[in-house]
């Protein structure tokens, strides 16, 4: 298959497990290792008269968010609760982990949240991944690459590590993300990239990705996506950054709680129908995958013993990188794909050539009655998009960062300042290509004083310029 596909279209979706996706598909396809209804965690593993919680497909609109830390996954998938300094992050006796204190961790988290976590989606409730399922292939044996949140896991999708990261850490996060990328990769091989995004885009993470040179392959989807689909202009390698902050008239669509799935839905048929009526179609694969579990339960042991790709130890918990995350959904979308495809092993699907491919998909009904609540705290992978956005802006020299600027702040609120804050970047970067800035270098601003046109000289950014007394400066990418 490797031979016919010259385009890779990625869609990282948000927290949640394969069995509360995907798990009921079974009926539908019983080569798929999903769920019948017999999975159960107690409601207390150290008590045998607990009250035992069994998988159900029962599962809606989910507010709040349940736990997802390094901390909250140790319990949900070894069975007893992480103590700092005395428990060994990966217990060296268990080859494999029994899966059963999602129940018990939800319900510390919130009473009554064990029946949450422990209920998947009737297959007509996701409809677009029921014909997903049917028309192409999944992969049910696809592990989150760490036992963590979100900013780790989304850093391994694109450069194999999170460079030690199991949570957030500002000091790395303010300098950005220094290892080699798939991006990097891709441009100095001669392939071409894209990053379409609703929201502001997250890879900006990695440092390199900050750089004068990159600055044009970042694009507004809603603007831009659609009319590359329909003129066949997508570039090789596109990374599709979907809506992170749940506004009203413009909702949330990355399926993070307490986010409707609905909207996640409707968007992947709208990215679908858009690759789909593509000329490139013919030469495209379009994978789905989630970054991580959100704390949902999902039967199949986490796989121990794996290799570090880097040798790094993790800057929290003395993590060796030596386990996987919980098992997430993951698609494979292409005309080379045999239908119902299940695949259990990275041998990947066979090789075939659909013709008949869908052109359109179903849409989803809303699960949620009530508009989003802009006035809702930020989760913890928003608050480090805002700290992000502060790196990007110069509010990361001020005494707020970081822990005092995104404190208190609604889903409203950082949405605006991030926004903001990627606007003053993009327009910085615009003034330094203008210049004649190398493409090397990364734009940094100094909030303490105000943007000025750009001085015409190549020299301007690399030094404080008096001939036109910008306040541009540069640093150079790693």
């Amino acid at each position: 298959m490797a031979e016919n596909i010259k385009t890779v279209v990625v869609l990282i979706q948000e927290n949640r497990s394969f069995d509360h996706m995907l798990g009921w598909m079974r009926a539908q396809n019983q080569e798929i290792d999903g769920v019948t209804g017999e999975e159960s965690n107690p409601l207390s593993t150290s008590d045998p008269s607990s009250k035992t919680i069994y998988f159900k497909n029962e599962a809606e609109y989910v507010d709040p968010d349940p736990g997802h830390s390094i901390q909250a996954i140790y319990e949900q998938v070894y069975g007893v609760q992480y103590i700092d300094g005395q428990t060994p992050i990966t217990p060296k006796d268990v080859t494999k982990p029994p899966m059963n204190g999602f129940a018990p961790e939800a319900e510390r988290e919130q009473t009554s949240m064990s029946e949450t976590v422990m209920n998947g989606f009737k297959p007509g409730a996701v409809p677009v991944y029921q014909e997903l399922v049917k028309e192409f292939a999944i992969c049910d044996k696809w592990f989150a690459s760490v036992p963590s949140s979100t900013q780790p896991n989304r850093l391994f999708v694109h450069s194999a590590t999170s460079h030690g990261l199991t949570s957030n850490d500002t000091k790395i996060l303010t300098k950005g993300l220094p290892q080699k990328t798939i991006f990097d990769a891709l441009h100095e091989e001669g392939y071409t990239f894209g990053i379409y995004y609703q929201s502001t885009p997250s890879t900006l993470f990695f440092r390199n990705l900050r750089q004068l040179k990159y600055a044009k392959n970042f694009h507004e989807f809603d603007t831009s996506f659609k009319n590359d689909c329909k003129k066949g202009k997508l570039p090789n390698y596109v990374v599709i950054e979907q809506r992170f902050w749940d506004l009203n008239g413009i909702p949330a669509n990355d399926d993070h709680p307490s986010h409707d799935v609905s909207e996640g839905q409707n968007f992947i048929k709208e990215v679908y129908e858009a690759l789909r009526s593509s000329p490139q179609w013919e030469q495209m694969l379009f994978i789905i995958t989630y970054d991580e579990h959100g704390g949902f339960f999902d039967h199949v042991p986490t796989p121990v013993g794996v290799p570090s790709p880097d040798g790094i130890v993790g800057t929290n918990f003395n993590f060796q990188f030596d386990r996987l995350g919980v098992r997430v959904p993951t698609f494979f979308i292409s005309p080379w794909v045999e239908p119902g495809t299940v695949i259990h092993r990275p041998s990947g699907p066979t090789e075939t050539s659909q013709e008949d491919c869908p052109e359109t998909l179903p849409n989803a009904k809303k699960l949620r009655e009530i508009g989003a609540n802009e006035e809702a705290k930020i989760s913890d992978f928003q608050r480090e998009l805002v700290q992000m956005a502060a790196a990007l802006n110069g509010d990361c020299t001020k005494d707020i960062y970081p822990d005092k600027l995104a404190e208190g702040m609604t889903v409203a609120e950082a949405a605006h300042y991030v926004n903001d804050a990627y606007k003053i970047f993009r327009e910085e970067c615009d003034r330094c290509i203008k210049a004649g800035m190398d493409g090397s270098y990364i734009p940094t601003m100094d909030p303490k004083e105000p943007a000025n046109k750009p001085c015409p000289l190549p020299v301007c950014g690399m030094l404080a310029c008096f001939g036109c007394n910008t306040n541009t400066s540069t640093s150079k990418g790693d």
